[in-house]
C-alpha cells in the first residue's frame, strides 16, 4: 500500500508542471480501509511514512481545486503549490473517528490557502482585509458572467445571496474592475503619456518647506497658550495638573492626597475644576 510512492521533497509543481500532474495523477487512491488504517497510525502514533501516504495520495485533487482558480491570472504551480500546504494541515488535524473521508475534510484547508495566496499577489494593493469582503471577492467573480456593471436588481441580488450590504456589493464591484497602476511613468512612454503618472501629481506634503513652519508655529501657539492659562491657576491647582499630565512620571491621586492632606477625591475636584479652566483659557 503506497510503498511506490515517492517523497514529498521530490515533488513541486515548479518547471515541469505537465511532469507533476502526470505523477501525481499516477499514483494510487486509498479505498476507505486503507485510508483510515493509515489516518489512525497518523492520529494515534504520530507515523510520519502514514502522513506522507495520505498527502501524497491526494496530491491529484489539490491540482483539481487549484485548476479552478485558473482565471486570476496567476501561476498554476503556485496555486498548486499553496493547495498542497492547506492539504498537509489538514492531514495533520484529521481525525478519523469523525466518520468522514479525508477528501471532504480537506478542501476547506486546501481552499484557504489557495485563497489567502490569491489575496496577497492578485493586486499589488490588497483588495480584501475583512471576512466579508473575501466572502464578496470570491462570489462576485464567480457570480458576475458578463463585462458590463451590475444593474440595481442584479447587485440586490447578490447582496441577498450573500447575506451583505449592497453597497458593500458595488464597492467590491469596482475594486475588482480596478487596475494597478505604476507610480512612476514607464521608460517607453512619451511626453504626451507620462504626466500622467501618480508620481507626476501626488504630492508628499509632509516635507514641505511652509507646512513644517505652519506645524511648527501652531505647535508654539498651543505651548504659549497653555503656559498663560497655567499661569492663572493657583499654585495648588497648578502643581497637580503638572504632577499629573505634564511630569514624565506621573502622580497618583493618592500620591497628591497625601501631599495636601487631603482625600483623594478632593485632589480629583481640584484637577476637574483646573482642567475646566485652562481649556476655557485656552478657547477664548
Amino acid at each position: 500500500m503506497g510503498t511506490s510512492l515517492q517523497p514529498l521533497h521530490t515533488l513541486s509543481p515548479g518547471a515541469n508542471l505537465g511532469a507533476y500532474i502526470q505523477t501525481v495523477g499516477g499514483f494510487e487512491l486509498l479505498s476507505a480501509e486503507a485510508e483510515k488504517q493509515l489516518a489512525e497510525d497518523l492520529f494515534y502514533r504520530q507515523n510520519l511514512d502514514a502522513a506522507r501516504q495520505l498527502v501524497m495520495s491526494h496530491l491529484r485533487f489539490v491540482v483539481h481545486i487549484a485548476k479552478s482558480y485558473s482565471g486570476y491570472g496567476l501561476n498554476q504551480g503556485d496555486l498548486i503549490q499553496e493547495g498542497n500546504v492547506g492539504l498537509m494541515k489538514a492531514v495533520r488535524r484529521f481525525n478519523p473517528e469523525k466518520g468522514v473521508r479525508l477528501v471532504s475534510f480537506a478542501v476547506h484547508w486546501i481552499k484557504a490557502e489557495i485563497h489567502e495566496f490569491i489575496l496577497r499577489n492578485w493586486r499589488i494593493v490588497k483588495i480584501a482585509t475583512t471576512k466579508a469582503q473575501r466572502k464578496l471577492f470570491f462570489n462576485l467573480r464567480g457570480q458576475k458572467k458578463k463585462l458590463s456593471w451590475l444593474t440595481s436588481a442584479e447587485a440586490r441580488a447578490v447582496a441577498a445571496d450573500l447575506n451583505v450590504d449592497v453597497a458593500h456589493v458595488h464597492d467590491m464591484e469596482g475594486r475588482l474592475a480596478a487596475h494597478d497602476t505604476a507610480f512612476d511613468a514607464g521608460v517607453d512612454e512619451d511626453d504626451d503619456t507620462a504626466w500622467q503618472a501618480p508620481a507626476h501629481y501626488l504630492e508628499d506634503r509632509r516635507y514641505d518647506p511652509a507646512a513644517q513652519v505652519e506645524r511648527e508655529n501652531w505647535q508654539q501657539s498651543n505651548i504659549d497658550h497653555l503656559a498663560a492659562a497655567m499661569a492663572q491657576l493657583d499654585e495648588r491647582s497648578r502643581d497637580i495638573l503638572k504632577a499629573r499630565w505634564l511630569n514624565e512620571t506621573k502622580a497618583t491621586l493618592h500620591d497628591l492626597a497625601g501631599k495636601y492632606a487631603v482625600s483623594a477625591e478632593r485632589i480629583r475636584q481640584l484637577e476637574k475644576n483646573a482642567m475646566k479652566k485652562v481649556r476655557a483659557t485656552m478657547e477664548a
